[in-house]
């Protein structure tokens, strides 16, 4: 399997999760108007958090690790079942946690107590919601590439199908119980491809402690955490910096833009992450190293400038398409946000040497110093440009992570 199949396959399952997402959207714009989607992306963003907790925040480690001892049974049947226990005991936690706070978390997130029972049924889901995790991750390892996009693709069809039905029987309510639901048809599908697959053994549906495993995932649990909550905490400080000196209306625009990027790297970012991460993980000599990642740069970086351009030349329409017209004044901002969006990728590919090798204090120490520098640079840049200025500081900051991982894998290479 080679990057281009890789991003083939990937960039499938990634239209087909749009897709179901955009069904969900367009139902809750319908049926509840923009009240509706407010509440709809305060239980997305509670459904994401609960998502990487209820699984330990462990994925990227289990695939690490899975491509590293593929070849190895009795360290990967260790690996599993202690990757298995890990997922289980903080998947009861969280589902016990947002049990016991449903009603609070109603109130704050949806503002209105009568969501709590949706919020029980997403509680008691986390079990199985962190198992269809664990599968994903484990067949990314093996790097069946096929077999995850076809789970991802089936998964997604069959949430279309249980959104519309929902959301015409239970309006609101059913729309944002199908995502619950939606979730674990990933499940019900993954499950049966799984065991169908080559690699599948009974033992990897065992539960052990096992102190050192446990240990290793430990380590990417503390990143994907670190990743997980620092990132959104920077964007609210940065929208309420913005509102509070530019106002909300150039929030929006702001916000445009950026899931504008949001939505056409996620192609990219998939594939890196589908066909990177365990494919670093599994060399060890330095050459190869060096050569899969000039590799990736050979067929990366042309495909985001293009993609890029394409955007940028579209903006006028892409902005009128996704929003509406009254949105024409963030056409401006498209170019140093997309600028930043290459920079962006190629700061991601060496980024990935610090997961891949288990570089826990390096990847939480860069996560919390660009954030913060980030969050600088919008104030400073904002105060000189306006709100171009945030896409300035964008640019500059993915700049100043590129320069650092280039700094980082140097010497990693000089090491191996």
């Amino acid at each position: 399997m080679n990057i281009v199949r890789a991003g083939f396959y990937s960039s499938i399952a990634t239209a087909a999760r749009l897709l179901a997402a955009l069904v969900v959207i367009k139902l809750v714009a319908w049926l509840a108007g923009p009240e509706g989607v407010g509440k709809l992306g305060q239980f997305m963003s509670l459904m994401s958090l609960l998502a990487v907790l209820a699984g330990g925040g462990i994925g990227a480690g289990i695939v690490k690790y899975v491509a590293e001892y593929r070849h190895d049974p009795q360290r990967l049947a260790r690996l599993l079942a202690a990757a298995l226990w890990y997922a289980l005991c903080a998947s009861v936690l969280m589902a016990c946690l947002a049990l016991l706070f449903s009603r609070q978390l109603a109130q704050w997130l949806l503002d209105d107590v009568a969501y709590a029972g949706l919020i029980r049924v997403l509680a008691v889901a986390q079990l199985g919601i962190a198992l269809a995790n664990y599968i994903l991750a484990v067949i990314n390892g093996f790097m069946d590439v096929r077999r995850l996009a076809l789970i991802q693709v089936l998964g997604s069809m069959l949430s279309i199908a249980v959104a519309v039905w929902l959301a015409r029987w239970l309006h609101l309510y059913g729309a944002l119980l199908a995502l619950v639901v939606g979730q674990l048809l990933w499940l019900a599908v993954g499950l049966p491809a799984w065991w169908r697959s080559p690699y599948f053994r009974r033992s990897m549906l065992r539960l052990r402690f096992d102190r050192e495993m446990t240990l290793r995932l430990a380590a990417f649990s503390l990143m994907t955490l670190t990743a997980a909550l620092v990132s959104p905490l920077v964007n609210i400080a940065v929208r309420d910096h913005l509102a509070l000196e530019l106002g909300w209306q150039q929030v929006g625009y702001w916000q445009a833009v950026s899931k504008v990027s949001d939505a056409y790297l996620l192609f990219l970012t998939t594939a890196i992450n589908i066909y990177y991460l365990p494919k670093l993980a599994a060399i060890r000599e330095r050459d190869a190293l060096a050569r899969e990642l000039r590799h990736a740069y050979r067929f990366l970086l042309p495909v985001v400038m293009a993609l890029a351009a394409a955007v940028y030349l579209l903006r006028g329409w892409v902005t009128r398409l996704l929003f509406s017209a009254d949105f024409a004044p963030a056409n401006a901002l498209y170019g140093p946000q997309l600028a930043g969006d290459v920079v962006k990728i190629a700061a991601f590919v060496l980024s990935y040497v610090m997961l891949a090798k288990a570089m826990t204090r390096l990847f939480v120490f860069s996560e919390c110093a660009f954030a913060a520098s980030y969050l600088a640079l919008v104030y400073l840049f904002t105060a000189r440009f306006g709100l171009v200025g945030a896409m300035y500081a964008f640019a500059a900051n993915y700049l100043g992570y590129l320069v650092f991982n280039v700094l980082v894998v140097r010497r990693y290479l000089e090491r191996v």
